[in-house]
């Protein structure tokens, strides 16, 4: 407990956007945050107050971290699963704990797991060489067993020799058939050490080169009766994989139903949407789940949700004082509906400018900027847009996006 305020002190580890936003949630309950940040300018670590820099692969500072915590818990799942046995064999209260979370930092660990449950999920085969591919048949989709994100280590494969150069370099591989798709979907759930779960609505994601660029909230025209199979199965395999904490279930869904595609616990951006659009966020909902409070109500707060993503463009940004260049910087998901342009020149405007620009444009829409360094692709921020019509709704969010990365209405 803090020794000033009498309240939880929970370490996570990782600096990125889900520490900010829990940060920020955290702050709400009254609890401290403590963050296990690689560089004091990370986006967390530009927030919190109580910041440990240092590496997740470094054991000392994972125990530093846990040093006085209630808890140890995680903005990304790549921390190696010896040094969380050697906190919890401290005594260490760490959740996920190893062995939920090896299902999220090992894909063919996941996949045993799931067939061992009958879960639903697409037809695949561990790669150990080409022969391996070559039995399993093409076109299928290659997929590093280890710290593959956003598109990152998935790979298109249609002969069978296009895995040499990744089994050469050493790269662990499972394959999978390429399932035909109708669309993407994510259930994402939240389990308490004494057992007590709450789901969120069912979403459909869009995805782009990977990339997940919109969430829609709930997913439009999802029958029941697939929702509530899509939210049974989050919390069956929540509640057998011993997940403490938020467990994000991202899913295909095809013609004959629904397959899971991957596994995350901690907080998950197909749930950004929840910051605004629910009862409860899913950084508070992590919060009182890794602590063992009762977790809170999961309803919607409007009819229609839709979280658009903002990304990381193709040049340097600008250095202080200087203009943003013109949507090279940054790229969102969509355009949206025609507006008047503004007088100044987009390549003139500065980021803050777009900022005061899209809020007029756009008063309802929510935006959530990270504080991270420009990169190709790097997910910089997001916005959401609430209300009763989903088209308006997603013109809305889209317009906005579009304001960030442009510099102009759409």
């Amino acid at each position: 407990m803090h020794p000033r305020t009498g309240l939880p002190v929970v370490g996570m580890v990782g600096a990125g956007q889900l520490a900010r936003m829990t940060h920020q949630a955290a702050i709400a309950l009254g609890q401290s945050l403590r963050i296990l940040a690689a560089h004091p300018d990370d986006g967390a670590a530009l927030v919190a107050a109580d910041v440990l820099i240092g590496e997740h692969t470094d054991l000392a500072a994972l125990r530093k971290l846990a040093a006085g915590a209630e808890v140890v818990t995680f903005d990304h799942e790549h921390v190696p699963p010896e040094h969380l046995r050697a906190l919890v064999a401290e005594g260490v209260t760490v959740h996920p704990g190893p062995d939920a979370l090896i299902h999220a930092q090992d894909k063919q660990v996941m996949r045993e797991k799931l067939a061992a449950l009958a879960a639903p999920m697409p037809r695949w085969a561990p790669v150990a060489s080409v022969d391996d591919v070559i039995r399993f048949g093409v076109p299928a989709v290659a997929k590093a067993t280890r710290g593959g994100y956003d598109g990152r280590g998935v790979w298109m494969v249609d002969d069978p020799a296009q895995v040499q150069e990744l089994l050469d370099a050493g790269t662990p591989l499972i394959v999978e058939e390429r399932v035909p798709l109708v669309r993407e979907l994510a259930a994402v759930v939240a389990r308490s050490p004494f057992g007590q779960v709450a789901a969120w609505p069912v979403v459909e994601t869009v995805q782009r080169d990977g990339i997940n660029v919109e969430v829609i909230a709930p997913a439009p025209g999802l029958s029941e009766e697939r929702a509530i199979e899509a939210q049974e199965l989050a919390i069956r395999l929540a509640a057998e994989l011993g997940v403490v904490g938020v467990l994000a279930v991202e899913l295909f869904e095809t013609a004959d139903g629904i397959l899971v595609n991957e596994l995350a616990m901690r907080p998950h951006n197909s749930a950004h949407w929840t910051i605004e659009g629910s009862r409860t966020s899913q950084f508070e909902q992590h919060l009182r789940a890794v602590l063992d409070y009762p977790l809170g109500a999961t309803g919607l707060t409007a009819p229609y949700v839709v979280m658009a993503n903002l990304l990381g463009g193709d040049v340097t940004p600008p250095t202080p004082g200087m203009a943003a260049p013109s949507g090279a910087a940054l790229r969102a998901d969509a355009s949206g509906d025609d507006g008047e342009h503004h007088h100044k020149p987009p390549a003139e405007m500065t980021l803050d400018e777009r900022i005061h620009h899209m809020m007029a444009a756009e008063p309802g829409v929510k935006v959530h900027l990270y504080g991270k360094e420009l990169r190709p692709g790097r997910k910089v921020g997001h916005v959401t847009a609430l209300g009763d019509d989903l088209e308006d709704v997603l013109r809305r969010a889209r317009r906005a996006v579009h304001w960030l990365r442009e510099g102009e209405d759409s």
